[in-house]
């Protein structure tokens, strides 16, 4: 169990849904230790900034989390959490190990860019 702000994402088929249903999702996936923790919480602080990006944590060690740990985008990957970011189902970055906020806000910025209906 990750004790996070974050709605929890506990099976494969929960994050299908999601991401095939929600636009712009954020994942992070990890345990509760010292690389994680603070990406858990620049999300949770970035949750109501960007009210058009969804934001969720699934635990690594959960088996279930298998369809984050065996994308090909995270070949290679030696450190958690590993945060996904997808746009319409599909990945569109994912890094690992800890971020900081304007490291995050920057990809947020570059693949999920709000747009403005005039």
């Amino acid at each position: 169990m990750l004790y996070t702000n974050l709605k929890h994402i506990e099976s494969a088929p929960l994050l299908a849904h999601i991401i095939n249903e929600i636009e712009h999702v954020m994942v992070i996936c990890g345990r509760m230790g010292p690389m994680c923790v603070p990406v858990y919480r620049i999300a949770e602080e970035l949750e109501n900034e960007y009210k058009h990006v969804k934001f969720f944590d699934m635990e690594f060690d959960n088996p279930e989390s298998h369809v984050i740990r065996t994308l090909p985008e995270v070949d290679g990957f030696t450190g958690i959490p590993f945060t996904i970011y997808y746009k319409n189902g599909k990945v569109v970055k994912a890094t690992s190990g800890i971020q900081s906020k304007a490291q995050v806000t920057a990809i947020l910025d570059k693949e999920f860019a709000a747009t403005v209906n005039i």
